[in-house]
């Protein structure tokens, strides 16, 4: 007897096949589960590790061991200039000029030393405008600046909230609020992808909107960077900030990046100093005067880390290898083929809270599931015992990202089919 083939999954392993980037995933350790693998979805919680990451840590620690001190150096890569090496990579991923970017410390970290330059509240205008949902730590260092200046959140903290279904925010919404309130707001910080419902953000459309209104922009670009194409320099953005633990996979807690645009690059700017932010040509003259470094180097406190940065070098090299441009594209046809998946077969059980428009969205897609409010965990458990990892965030989101790195067709449909069987067992 001749059992039926799904077509989906004759479709999936010939897009898989077909695929030019499939070779990458051989680049990442893929956790196990049983005899298999994992479905590893969350990519944009916590990236996979590149396998080159064990060796490029192992010659650092080698050069310490063979070299101490003149490993800054002579070191196979010197440590002194070593986060110089990540500086062109990392300008490509942002879109950037190689001197408006930089890696360094945690992204809380450094959205407070670029606020301490960009958020220059007066009596007149002291606001903030922020999207309502922001990642509680963007919103606590906003509130925490705002109070450190002697102002009060609840008057200066402005929450723009979602104006279409699924809670996305139109730019519409975003214009209205600077139509309202631009006289009063020094500072929009909004995310260049929202964590919780995936939105995407037209960045170079929102600052000519804050500019225009005499506002600074940033960007928390913590669920962007590595997932969409960026345009830093050209968006007109004063400054960003990003992690690097997500789609740049370079380890739980690794190093963070920002950028600070070139007009700024040798600016009279308030900032907290520090000695590796100093003019590198007198930098060892231990001088009792602080001369910055022109660009977003101006803005580092001390030497970088060399054994946490090893790994963010490991994972830009198959960045470089792919292409930002392949990559989206591979991205755009996934998920796009992923999302049509879920429409089509789980449309009673799951809604899709982010937007359709792939030009509004990177890989992931946030997911309501349709029932009662602990129906959304139980499912979360029930993917979770077998091997296909998504997260969760509260209220009611299950989060889902095929990192076109190293995820397949396949593994979309294996989720699928997952959630069809909790589905057809009462859920």
């Amino acid at each position: 007897m001749q059992t039926s083939i799904d077509p989906a999954e004759a479709e999936a392993l010939a897009r898989d096949a077909a695929d030019p980037l499939a070779p990458l995933r051989e680049e990442f350790l893929i956790p196990p589960h049983g005899d298999g693998e994992q479905v590893y979805f969350c990519g944009n919680s916590l990236g996979l590790q590149p396998r080159g990451v064990r060796a490029a840590l192992l010659d650092e620690l080698d050069d310490w061991h063979r070299l101490a001190v003149e490993a800054h150096f002579r070191g196979r890569h010197p440590w002194m200039p070593y986060h110089e090496e990540l500086r062109a990579p990392l300008a490509e991923l942002a879109g950037a000029l190689p001197h408006e970017v930089v890696a360094m410390n945690s992204l809380t970290v450094n959205l407070h030393l670029l606020l301490v330059s960009f958020y220059r509240p007066t009596r007149e205008r002291h606001a903030i405008l922020i999207e309502k949902h922001a990642f509680p730590s963007d919103r606590y260092a906003v509130a925490s600046q705002i109070r450190f200046h002697g102002h009060d959140p609840a008057e200066a903290l402005i929450e723009l909230d979602g104006d279409e279904a699924g809670g996305a925010i139109s730019e519409a919404a975003i214009a209205r609020a600077l139509d309202q309130h631009g006289a009063r707001i020094a500072l929009v910080l909004l995310p260049g992808v929202q964590y919780l419902t995936g939105q995407a953000f037209d960045l170079a459309a929102i600052s000519a909107l804050a500019r225009a209104r005499g506002c600074a922009i940033g960007f928390d670009l913590a669920h962007a960077i590595g997932n969409l194409p960026l345009a830093l320099h050209d968006s007109g953005a004063d400054f960003a900030v990003w992690c690097s633990y997500k789609y740049l996979n370079a380890g739980p807690g690794a190093v963070a990046g920002c950028f600070v645009h070139e007009r700024h690059a040798q600016a009279a700017l308030p900032r907290f100093a520090g000695w590796w932010g100093h003019d590198p040509a007198t930098r060892f003259q231990m001088g009792p005067q602080f001369h910055a470094t022109p660009g977003a180097d101006g803005w580092q406190l001390s030497n970088p880390p060399i054994l946490a940065l090893a790994p963010l070098r490991a994972s830009l090299e198959l960045f470089r290898r792919a292409g930002m441009a392949r990559l989206r594209e591979k991205s755009v046809a996934l998920t796009g083929w992923f999302e049509a998946l879920i429409r089509e077969r789980l449309d009673d059980v799951l809604a899709i809270v982010t937007p359709r428009e792939p030009a509004r969205r990177g890989c992931q897609l946030s997911l309501r599931v349709k029932g009662p409010r602990d129906a959304g965990r139980r499912l979360h458990e029930h993917l979770h015992a077998r091997g296909i990892i998504v997260d969760w965030r509260e209220p009611d989101i299950l989060r889902a990202a095929p990192v076109p790195l190293y995820n397949r067709h396949i593994d979309c449909l294996r989720f699928v089919r997952a959630v069809q069987d909790w589905a057809a067992h009462g859920r």
